[in-house]
C-alpha cells in the first residue's frame, strides 16, 4: 500500500468492518431495569474502548496521523448513569486507551443537535451538558485542553451570531479551551462563522465543500476558498494545528451529499496541514489522497 501522508483524519470508523462501534437506542435503554441498564452501557463501553484502541492502532498502521471520536462512544454519558460510569469506573480504562493515542491527533464532533444559540433554553443547557460531558472524556483520555484536541461544531440557529458569542464567551474552561467552529451550507456562511471565532478567540474549521455550496461555485479553486482557507489559519493559536474538512459533492459538484471517494481537492489545500477526509469510504477515500 502507498504511505499516507499523516495529515489526513479518519472519521469515526473504517468503511470496511475493521472498526466498528456499537451503541443503543434511547427508547431500547428507557425499556430496560435499572440494573439491567447499567449493565447494558458497562458491556458497550467496554466493546467500544476496545475498538477504540484498535481504531488508534489502524491509523499508525496506515500512517493515517487523525483520529476523528465519535460523539457517541459512550452512549448516555451526559446522563446521570452513563457519567457516573465513565467516571468512576471507566477513568482508569480510558487513561491507559489515551496512553495508545500518544502519537495520534484526536478529534470530536457532536452532532448537529448541538446547539449553542437556539431560541430555547433547554437545549443550550443540554447542548452545553453534552459539550461537558465529551470535554471529560477528553480530559480522561489524557489530551490537552487546547484546541489540538478540537471540540468541533457548527454555527447552530442562522441570524443568532451575538447570542452564539454570549454562549461561548461563558462555557467552563474544559469545553471553551477546546472549542472550534465550522462553517455550513444553509446557517453560517465561512465570512460569518469567522466572525464568530474573531469575536470569541475560538479557531475556525474551514469546509471547502460546504462553502462552494453555500455560494452556488463552479470550482475549489475559486479565490475566495484560498482566502477563507489564510483567514481560517489566522484564528489558530499555532498556524500547523490549523484543520480542513474535504468532501466531494455525490450526484454533482455543488451537491450536499456526500461522495465516496475524493476525485477533486482545492489546490490551496496543499498548504493545509491537516485534513479530515468525510467521504463515504474512509480510509479508501484517504489512500487515494495519498499523492496529493
Amino acid at each position: 500500500m502507498a504511505k499516507i501522508k499523516s495529515r489526513y483524519g479518519l472519521v469515526c470508523q473504517t468503511f470496511s468492518e475493521e472498526i466498528r462501534f456499537r451503541t443503543i437506542t434511547r427508547k431500547r435503554m428507557l425499556s430496560l431495569g435499572e440494573e439491567q441498564q447499567k449493565e447494558t452501557i458497562r458491556e458497550l463501553y467496554n466493546h467500544n474502548l476496545k475498538k477504540l484502541v484498535q481504531a488508534f492502532a489502524y491509523c499508525r498502521q496506515h500512517e493515517i496521523g487523525l483520529f476523528r471520536i465519535s460523539s457517541n462512544l459512550l452512549p448516555f454519558m451526559d446522563h446521570e448513569l452513563g457519567h457516573d460510569l465513565m467516571r468512576r469506573e471507566f477513568a482508569p480504562a480510558l487513561q491507559a486507551v489515551g496512553e495508545q493515542a500518544a502519537d495520534l491527533r484526536l478529534v470530536i464532533h457532536p452532532d448537529q443537535f448541538t446547539v449553542l444559540n437556539s431560541d430555547s433554553p433547554e437545549v443550550i443547557r443540554n447542548s452545553i451538558a453534552f459539550l461537558a460531558a465529551q470535554a471529560e472524556l477528553l480530559d480522561l483520555l489524557g489530551q490537552p485542553r487546547s484546541s489540538w484536541t478540537p471540540l468541533e461544531i457548527h454555527g447552530g440557529k442562522s441570524d443568532r451570531s451575538q447570542r452564539l458569542v454570549e454562549v461561548i464567551d461563558g462555557l467552563a474552561e474544559p469545553i471553551r479551551s477546546r472549542l472550534v467552529l465550522e462553517n455550513d451550507e444553509k446557517c453560517y456562511s465561512a465570512a460569518q462563522i469567522l466572525e464568530v471565532c474573531r469575536a470569541t478567540g475560538v479557531p475556525m474549521v474551514f469546509d471547502a465543500h460546504h462553502h462552494i455550496v453555500r455560494e452556488k461555485l463552479d470550482s475549489y479553486d475559486h479565490p475566495s476558498v484560498a482566502e477563507m482557507l489564510a483567514a481560517a489559519r489566522s484564528t489558530w493559536p499555532d498556524p500547523d494545528w490549523q484543520l480542513v474538512h474535504i468532501s466531494n459533492g455525490r450526484a454533482h459538484f455543488q451537491d450536499m451529499a456526500h461522495s465516496d471517494l475524493i476525485h477533486v481537492m482545492p489546490a490551496c489545500y496543499r498548504e493545509a496541514p491537516w485534513i479530515e477526509v468525510e467521504a463515504k469510504h474512509k480510509e479508501l477515500a484517504i489512500q487515494g489522497l495519498c499523492d496529493f
